[in-house]
């Protein structure tokens, strides 16, 4: 068990949790916070949102360990919040509610579109919506409850201090305040606030912390060894081959740096970063210790990657691989582990495909210019589904 102290709906609580147990199963089981709805508990249909340091959170996904210092706000605890009364006043008379049990977490979302983007039109209402599922309304009245708040802003009805106004900032992208504990004197930040400390302090690497997924994955190349090894030693071409990746500077030894551009539903995040790559000629070994920045969005990312070749029959080479990394920001929101393992293992199969093509000289198609993520993670999704339907005998 872990000792953790958060300020819930503005009341200071100190509270023993599991390791493992997200912030929507505390609010909910130990509090009777019920507000926070679960449903998908994968992240994606927005259900359980809520709100830490002010911003919108997948209580689903965060675990109520690494949440240790933090304000946590649920819709309990808006009770006497103008654009939330607003907003429920919006709902009941647009009629942007059925069944209801995805209101909550569509309200927090509202809320946060009506402080942060005051501009917004009907198109980017819809946009900031996509990441809350609603299977009954078809989102017209939502929509429409939404924009009558907005109008009600901009014509002074509603004021918003601009106090209120803040930036959205992903959720684990800035280091949390060091609070000291009992029984340590020396303040600890939380293993996502090292990832941005880390990133920003020029630190290469996870440099000896824990990452968030470690993956062992491996594919074959139909190619011989000595020609995939001396491919991998190109590191421009390598780059090429994966999706979303490209070099911006010509590599300087053993450095590189690159940008990697990734798309998760309404959430694109464009990595910058550098990386350095040793090589074991004897062994056929190597490994890549990089960090990265998105700085429109401030996710981070702190990764190695070691990888083996080997000889697997006349002709072809076997690759293996170990991923360790760890995310911070809003990609770290989609870091359940199944999914994250699948979605690597697609993308390896890309990766493998496109070395393959360029080894044998086949004509390359154009260079993927940002890895969708999120389509590969609808297939793997879809994959799963049809292996449960052949298993209960419905396909």
């Amino acid at each position: 068990m872990i000792d953790v102290t958060l300020t819930i709906n503005g009341r200071v609580q100190s509270l023993r949790v599991e390791p493992r147990m997200h912030l929507a199963d505390l609010l909910r089981e130990q509090l009777n916070l019920t507000a926070t709805h679960l449903r998908c508990e994968q992240g994606a249909c927005g259900a359980c949102t809520i709100l830490v340091d002010g911003q919108p959170a997948r209580s689903c996904i965060t675990y109520a360990a690494m949440c240790d210092g933090a304000a946590v706000q649920t819709l309990e605890g808006l009770q006497d919040d103008a654009v939330m009364t607003a907003l429920r006043r919006a709902f009941s008379e647009e009629h942007g509610l059925q069944c209801g049990y995805c209101t909550p977490g569509m309200l927090i979302t509202a809320r946060d579109i009506v402080r942060r983007v005051p501009g917004a039109d009907e198109k980017r209402i819809r946009l900031e919506l996509s990441g809350n599922l609603c299977r009954c309304t078809g989102y017209v009245g939502i929509v429409r409850a939404v924009k009558r708040v907005l109008d009600e802003r901009r014509a002074g009805a509603l004021p918003v201090s601009d106090a209120e106004r803040q930036p959205l900032g992903p959720v684990g992208a800035r280091p949390a305040k060091p609070r000291a504990r009992a029984e340590d004197s020396v303040a600890q930040a939380s293993p996502l606030a090292e990832a941005a400390i880390g990133a920003d302090a020029g630190i290469i690497g996870l440099n000896g912390r824990k990452p968030n997924f470690e993956i062992n994955r491996s594919f074959v190349v139909l190619r011989p060894l000595k020609d995939v090894w001396a491919f991998f030693g190109d590191f421009a071409a390598v780059a090429s081959c994966l999706p979303g990746a490209t070099l911006t500077k010509t590599p300087q030894g053993d450095s590189v740096e690159g940008r990697m551009s990734v798309k998760i539903g309404p959430i694109t995040a464009n990595f910058s970063g550098r990386a350095r790559i040793t090589r074991d000629d004897a062994r056929y070994s190597g490994t890549i210790v990089g960090t990265g920045i998105d700085q429109a969005g401030g996710s981070r990312a702190a990764g190695e990657v070691a990888y083996a070749l080997q000889a697997n029959g006349p002709g072809e080479t076997r690759v293996a691989l170990t991923i360790r990394a760890l995310l911070a920001g809003a990609l770290a929101q989609f870091g359940r582990s199944g999914i994250v393992e699948e979605l690597v293992a697609r993308i390896a199969e890309t990766f493998a495909g496109h070395v393959e093509g360029r080894l044998s000289g086949a004509p390359q198609a154009p260079q993927q210019s940002t890895l969708n993520a999120g389509s590969l993670i609808w297939s793997v999704l879809k994959a799963r589904l049809r292996k449960a339907l052949t298993k209960i005998g419905l396909r």
